[in-house]
């Protein structure tokens, strides 16, 4: 296959990133926006040797799975790379995507994830779902600005103010924005020269109280004429909260370390099923809420607390999951590197009037190792332990010293929390490589029309004490003993031919009690007490016992 070929290609499977997956004449070929099913016309656009990546031209027959995507920009824009997908077919894919990764990285067998798995959980309205959007701002070849989300892989805007996953309001505050930069003249923030001003808008929702935030990310520490745009952004309905961020790096992080109110209060406020949180700009906080009070139920469901437990919750964030387990728990603790959301987490506590959550600040790898080494000195050498340990890291996963912590804890339940199947994958493999064992698994859709997905898994100390009940045929048992897989004189001709050695009996028997065989107890013994019994050689020893392999004795 050469770079700019035009290829008909039947797509047959799906890539971990949404691509199409086909073969022309035994050449794999990644087509982005196809899908399973579709036949279509293709040209390579990268050429190697054993596989290539090709760009969809034509649809010649479409696939029973194919819809008409909701978003004219949908085949340019990064942020949904499977909108064409239908959504059963998207739930099958990230069904598919979860065992594909226990399987191959976590070395997990088939029937070991069936009997695991359960299905994913949809959304019955899978667009318009996200509580936070952050919208990059540019400018056109006129030096307009614009705003919109970057195309695939590129840092280029696609000018849109109505994005499909997101909400009505976000429509409304943007064009209130871009208007306020057009009447004042501020510039966009230029990448490549370092200058213009407005980088990104934050903007979120409170899907249940209604609350607007709107955080302008500015290259700078003031925004000229603020009041202007301010006027203009508090007649929207539900606005709670303007405040500018300042961010003057060159690199490609999009908040600044800090934030200023210009208006309102620098929180909104939402709930997740009837815990209050308290949200900044600077606050982690899952984008769907419809999906996260359905994540969480289920990561209650599988630490199944009966309210006498000790509940360490890492990767903490505002504080989301720990206080949804604190209605359960005896006692939680929380843990996540962001001072500020730990002062959310903190702030969370108070006003849903949980006093059995404690928030400490730090790495998750570095304060658990160092609690249970504090621990074991003040308690004379007794070590620390959790009921249930909750993590819920970021994209990369567990530290090592982390789960080496979580094992000498000896939890009797570890729920794990994951946005990336393949890390998770890798982690799971250690945990249940040092005691544990996969009970339930299930992915949580928290991102329609794109090609991630959450994952929750409850794994369970295996104890000592556990016993699995067999049933064994006595006819068979016979039949696999190790005695009567060969015969003295079966070993003697294996020898014989193999080694071209001659063995005695008493030479085999010999090898066979070494190697715990029995043989009967007078089996080849001296006939006097003071008789010499000669030894086996040993040379006809590893002959003996080759054999003994050779028949599955050993």
């Amino acid at each position: 296959m050469n770079k700019n070929d035009i290829v008909t290609v039947e797509i047959t499977d799906i890539g971990v990133s949404g691509e199409g997956i086909g073969h022309v004449d035994g050449y794999t070929l990644f087509i982005k926006d196809a899908v399973i099913g579709d036949v279509v016309e293709a040209k390579v656009m990268k050429a190697k040797k054993n596989y290539g990546y090709a760009r969809l031209m034509k649809v010649i027959t479409p696939s029973e799975y194919r819809v008409e995507p909701k978003c004219a920009f949908a085949r340019r824009c990064g942020g949904c790379q499977i909108q064409e997908m239908s959504y059963d077919r998207q739930l099958v894919f990230k069904d598919q995507k979860i065992r594909g990764n226990l399987e191959r990285i976590g070395g997990f067998t088939k029937d070991q994830i069936d009997t695991v798995m359960q299905p994913v959980v949809g959304m019955e309205h899978p667009f318009g779902y996200r509580n936070k959007a952050q919208f990059p701002f540019g400018a056109d070849k006129e030096g307009n600005p614009i705003t919109g989300f970057y195309a695939g892989r590129t840092h280029d805007i696609i000018a849109n103010t109505d994005c499909a996953l997101g909400v009505e309001k976000n429509k409304e505050i943007l064009e209130i924005i871009l208007q306020y930069m057009r009447e004042n003249k501020i510039k966009s923030y230029d990448e490549k020269t370092g200058k213009g001003l407005i980088r990104h808008v934050l903007i979120r929702y409170g899907f249940k109280t209604k609350e607007i935030m709107v955080c302008l990310v500015v290259n700078g520490k003031r925004l000229p004429k603020a009041e202007r745009l301010i006027e203009k952004l508090i007649q929207i309905e539900g606005m709670t909260s303007i405040t500018i961020s300042p961010n003057t790096r060159r690199d490609n992080v999009i908040m600044g370390d800090s934030y200023e109110i210009l208006w309102g209060q620098g929180y909104i406020t939402d709930y997740i099923g009837n815990v209050k949180y308290q949200i900044s700009p600077l606050s982690f906080y899952q984008v769907n809420p419809v999906q996260t009070e359905k994540l969480y139920r289920l990561a209650l469901e599988y630490a199944d607390l009966k309210g006498d437990e000790t509940v360490w919750d890492l990767y903490c964030g505002i504080g989301t999951i720990s206080l949804f387990l604190a209605q359960k728990a005896k006692q939680v603790y929380g843990v996540e590197i962001v001072p500020q959301a730990i002062d959310d987490a903190k702030e969370n506590a108070k006003i849903n009037a949980i006093d059995n959550a404690e928030f400490f600040v730090g790495k998750a790898e570095e304060v658990l190792p160092e609690y249970y080494a504090e621990y074991e000195r003040e308690h004379n050498g007794k070590t620390a332990h959790a009921d249930v340990i909750v993590v819920d890291p970021p994209r990369k996963g567990c530290d090592e010293t982390l789960l080496e912590t979580i094992v000498k804890m000896q939890p009797e339940k570890v729920v794990y929390v994951s946005c990336d199947s393949a890390t998770l994958a890798r982690d799971l493999k250690y945990l249940c490589a040092n005691g544990y064992e996969i009970r339930m698994c299930r992915g949580v859709d928290q991102f329609p029309q794109s090609v991630h997905v959450e994952t929750v898994v409850l794994l369970s100390q295996q104890k000592p004490d556990d016993t699995i009940e067999i049933d064994l045929d006595l006819d068979e048992l016979d039949a696999t003993s190790a005695e009567l897989k060969a015969t003295y004189q079966e070993i003697k001709d294996y020898v014989l031919k193999e080694f071209g050695l001659k063995v005695s009996s008493l030479y085999i028997s010999q090898v066979k009690r070494k190697c715990g065989i029995e043989v009967g107890e007078n089996y080849n013994l001296p006939k006097s007490e003071n008789a010499r019994v000669p030894q086996c050689p040993k040379e006809k020893e590893d002959a003996i016992k080759a054999a003994l392999k050779y028949y599955a004795m050993i």
